[in-house]
C-alpha cells in the first residue's frame, strides 16, 4: 500500500520527504522493521522508539512517523503526527483493511469477571453454531486453536493482524477482554465493536506504571462506550451511572439487586455450581454454571446479554454456560485426598472476599487462605486484604505472589498491618512453594485450601528472574512428597 494512501485521514502535522512511496509493513520495534517497512516511534515507559530511528532504517524502514522532532536521511520519508500511539492503531487497521468491520466484534472491560465472561460468550456461541474468536489474559484462540499474544489486550498493530488472521479463517464473531491500559493507550482505537461490556470496577491498577487515581481508572474504562454500537452495563455497580453518563451509545443492564433488562432470581448456590432463573426481554429460563459463586451469576447474565442482543436462542445460551470452564477461575484441584484444594485469580479485596465467601458457604471444614500481593502496585490493598482474610478465613497463609522489583518480606508486613486487625488466625510463609507445603501438610478432612491471586499464571517475577510456577504442578509434586507419609 502506498503511504499517501495509508494516512488518508490521519491527523498530520507534516511531511518531509515523498509520501508515494510503497509500503510492506509496519513496525512499532525496529529490530522487526523490514524492506520497505514504515516505522512508528512509541515513547514508552522504558524506552522510546524515537531513539531507535537509526536501527529501523538500517533494517529496511523506508519512513517513519513521529510525534517530536527528528533528522532522518532525504531518502526517507518522516510523517509528523500528535500522538504515535493512535497513529499506530490508526494505520494498522488501514493496512489489514479494517478487519473487525468484518465480524461481531464484543469488548468486554471491568476489574473482574472479563476472562470469565469472554469464555462464556465464546461458548454460547459455539453453541450456537458460530465460529468465534477470543483475545484475552488467557491467550487469544479460534475455536480450541491457541494463537501467541502477549498482552491481554495485545498492542494495537498486533491486535489487527490477529483480527485479520481471524477473517481469513471465517470467523464471524470475536469477544475480547479490553484492559483500561487497553483503553487508555490506544491499543483498541479504530476497532468497531458492535457490543461493550461493563462488568464492575474496583480498587485496582492504581500505581506509577499504571493508573495514577480511580477517576483516571474509571475514565479509560468509558471510553469503550463511546466506540461500540450497544453497551450492556452492570446495574448493580456503584459506578454504572457513571458509566451511564459518558456513553454514547444504547445502554441495557443487567444485575441482582437493582431492576434491569437481563435479571437473576431465585439463586441456589451449590459447592461445585449455581442455578437461577433468568428473565431477559428474550427469553425465561433456568440456567446452570458449573462454577460456583454468587460472581458467576453476574459474569453468567453479562454472557447472556451479550447473546441475546446478538441473536442467540436461550437453548445456546443454557447449552454453552453449562458446558464452560476457565482456568484458574474457582477451579478445584483433584487432591485425591479427604481436603479440597482451588486456584483462584482473585487479587484484589473485592474478588477475595467473594471467593472466600463463596468457599465458606459450603466449605464442610475450615477455610484456609494463601495468597499475597503482586509487587510495584498499590499498596493500600495489601492491609485491606489482609484484613478481609483474617475476618473470613478460618487460618491466613501469608505468601508471596509477583513481588517484582519489591522486597516480599515489605510486602508480606503490608498484609500482616490489615490481618492484625482483624483478630483472625495466620501465618507467614514468604516462599509461596513453602507456603503450598504447609498448607497440604497441615489440612485436616474437609478443609479448602484456597491458593489465591495465581490463578492462570504459570510463572512467578521476582526483581531479577521470572520462574515457573505452576500451582497445579505445585500441589500435585507436594502431595506425591507425602504419599508415604
Amino acid at each position: 500500500m502506498v503511504l499517501k494512501e495509508l494516512i488518508k485521514g490521519l491527523n498530520v502535522l507534516n511531511i518531509t520527504g515523498s509520501d508515494n512511496v510503497e509500503i510492506s509493513g509496519i513496525a512499532y520495534d525496529s529490530r522487526k522493521a523490514r524492506k520497505g517497512y514504515l516505522f512508528v516511534c512509541i515513547d514508552g515507559t522504558t524506552a522510546d522508539g524515537h531513539d531507535y530511528i537509526p536501527q529501523a532504517i538500517e533494517n529496511g524502514a523506508v519512513a517513519v512517523v513521529v510525534q517530536k522532532d527528528a533528522k532522518l536521511p532525504e531518502e526517507i520519508c518522516m510523517v509528523r503526527t500528535p500522538d504515535t500511539r493512535y497513529a499506530l492503531a490508526y494505520l494498522s487497521d488501514a493496512f489489514y483493511g479494517h478487519p473487525s468491520g468484518r465480524f461481531k466484534l464484543v469488548g468486554v472491560t471491568g476489574t473482574k469477571g472479563k476472562t470469565t465472561v469472554t469464555f462464556m460468550i465464546k461458548s454460547i456461541l459455539e453453541s450456537a453454531g458460530k465460529k468465534a474468536g477470543l483475545v484475552g489474559t488467557l491467550g487469544s484462540r479460534i475455536g480450541d486453536r491457541m494463537l501467541y499474544t502477549e498482552r491481554t489486550t495485545p498492542e494495537s498493530f498486533d491486535l489487527q493482524s490477529l483480527f485479520s488472521e481471524m477473517v481469513d479463517e471465517g470467523v464471524d464473531s470475536v469477544v475480547m477482554e479490553v484492559s483500561s491500559q487497553g483503553l487508555a493507550l490506544h491499543r483498541v482505537s479504530c476497532c468497531d465493536y458492535e457490543i461493550g461490556v461493563f462488568t464492575n470496577l474496583t480498587k485496582d491498577h492504581i500505581g506509577p506504571k499504571e493508573h495514577a487515581s480511580m477517576d483516571d481508572y474509571l475514565e479509560a474504562k468509558t471510553r469503550l462506550f463511546k466506540m461500540c454500537k450497544k453497551g450492556l452495563v452492570n446495574n448493580d455497580s456503584d459506578y454504572v451511572n457513571e458509566i451511564k453518563k459518558k456513553a454514547e451509545c444504547v445502554l441495557l443492564t443487567f444485575g441482582i439487586e437493582k431492576k434491569s433488562d437481563i435479571m437473576a432470581v431465585d439463586i441456589v448456590k451449590h459447592p461445585q455450581s449455581i442455578e437461577f432463573q433468568v428473565v431477559t426481554p428474550w427469553f425465561s429460563d433456568k440456567i446452570k454454571v458449573n462454577i460456583p459463586g454468587r460472581f458467576s451469576v453476574y459474569n453468567a447474565l453479562a454472557a447472556i446479554g451479550v447473546c441475546g442482543m446478538l441473536g442467540i436462542s436461550g437453548d445456546a445460551v443454557k447449552a454453552g454456560l453449562e458446558k464452560v470452564q476457565v482456568s484458574g477461575r474457582a477451579e478445584l484441584v483433584n487432591t485425591g485426598r479427604d481436603f479440597s484444594v482451588m486456584i483462584d485469580y482473585a487479587h484484589t479485596p473485592d474478588s477475595l472476599e467473594n471467593i472466600l465467601n463463596t468457599v465458606k458457604d459450603y466449605a464442610p471444614g475450615r477455610v484456609v487462605s494463601l495468597f499475597g500481593c503482586g509487587g510495584d502496585r498499590d499498596r493500600t490493598k495489601r492491609p485491606m486484604m489482609g484484613e478481609i482474610s483474617g475476618r473470613i478465613a478460618d487460618l491466613t497463609i501469608i505468601t508471596s505472589d509477583n513481588p517484582r522489583t519489591e522486597d516480599p518480606e515489605a510486602i508480606v508486613n503490608d498484609i500482616e498491618e490489615g490481618i492484625k486487625k482483624s483478630g483472625g488466625r495466620y501465618i507467614r510463609i514468604v516462599d509461596r512453594r513453602e507456603a503450598i507445603r504447609y498448607a497440604l501438610n497441615n489440612a485436616a478432612a474437609g478443609d479448602v485450601i484456597v491458593l489465591a491471586g495465581k490463578g492462570h499464571e504459570t510463572y512467578q517475577t521476582f526483581k531479577d528472574k521470572t520462574i515457573h510456577f505452576d500451582e497445579r504442578e505445585v500441589v500435585a509434586e507436594i502431595l506425591n512428597e507425602c504419599q508415604g507419609i
